[in-house]
């Protein structure tokens, strides 16, 4: 049974892990800012990643922990990672901040249907309200009608592929979770992420000046600490409980977007995001009633 204190200190573990996810956003858009090629960050992404999460496990006397067990399964899990990562630095180079993190959370809607259809996870009518509600919210975020301002379609065509590929993933994690270590996915992840992106730049590859050197060291080593702090926050409570938090993103989007990059959410994006959160977390909700999620949660 959970502590109190154990309890209270996943919840900040966890907040703490999805904050340092919206700084490695950030990072990803700064570095998007470039000339730098979609494949050359992602490269960066992957390499350090896997550097920082394989300094992790060496440091606490775990370096087995990055071995895979079944090596094809996570290799599944890599692709859909090297998909989703590259489409998020897609998405991020033609959409504000705010509306990014309004499109992906789309994710627990979709999550919810895939278990359905591939794990036959039980989908009641409540949770079909709930998803049509959380798509409404998407559509009025989007404001279609007055949308050409806001980014352009690419960008909201690259937000799709990503939460289908996080989406799939997340419901793969659910087969492979119960033989695979948290520490082996991102570090086999990472590894798969930068070697596709290090394909792409034997094409081409533009050179590093110390600036963009700084924000692709940083960028991969918030996202390794995002998922350490994940992985903290999911040894002391349970899954569902953490996820509930994830919708704290998109507070910290907002913020991150105003401070750094001066955009502000219009009224659409503002109404959108309260029925989409709403959607996510009665989903969240109802499956931490009836014993939660996965063990894991990753980016």
């Amino acid at each position: 049974m959970e502590t109190v204190v154990s309890r209270l200190g996943a919840i900040c573990f966890a907040v703490a892990g999805f904050t340092f996810w919206v700084l490695c956003d950030s990072a990803i858009k700064l570095a998007g800012q470039s000339a730098l090629p979609n494949y050359e960050i992602v490269a960066f992404l992957g390499l350090f990643i896997a550097l920082f999460v394989a300094a992790y496990a060496v440091v606490r006397g775990e370096a087995h922990a990055l071995r895979p067990k079944r090596p094809g399964r996570l290799l599944v899990r890599a692709l859909l990672d090297v998909g989703n990562n590259m489409f998020v630095v897609i998405a991020l180079r033609h959409l504000p901040l705010t509306l990014f993190y309004i499109l992906i959370f789309m994710s627990p809607m979709v999550v919810a249907m895939l278990g359905r259809v591939f794990l036959k996870e039980r989908l009641e009518w409540r949770k079909v309200c709930a998803i049509v509600a959380g798509f409404a919210g998407v559509v009025i975020a989007v404001d279609p009608f007055h949308a050409a301002g806001k980014g352009s379609w690419a960008g909201y065509a690259a937000c799709l592929v990503c939460v289908a590929c996080f989406s799939t993933a997340i419901v793969w994690a659910r087969v492979i979770s119960q033989t695979e270590r948290p520490e082996s996915l991102t570090f086999i992840s990472g590894l798969a992420t930068a070697s596709a992106g290090s394909a792409g730049m034997l094409m081409h590859a533009v050179p590093l000046n110390p600036r963009l050197i700084a924000v692709l060291v940083v960028m991969g080593l918030l996202c390794a600490l995002g998922n350490i702090c994940i992985f903290v926050a999911l040894k002391h409570t349970t899954a569902a409980t953490v996820s509930q938090y994830h919708y704290t993103q998109l507070v910290a989007g907002a913020i991150a977007a105003y401070l750094i990059f001066d955009e502000k959410p219009t009224r659409f994006m503002l109404a959108g995001a309260v029925l989409i959160i709403a959607a996510g977390l009665y989903i969240a909700l109802r499956d931490s009633a009836r014993g939660g999620h996965p063990k894991q949660i990753e980016k």
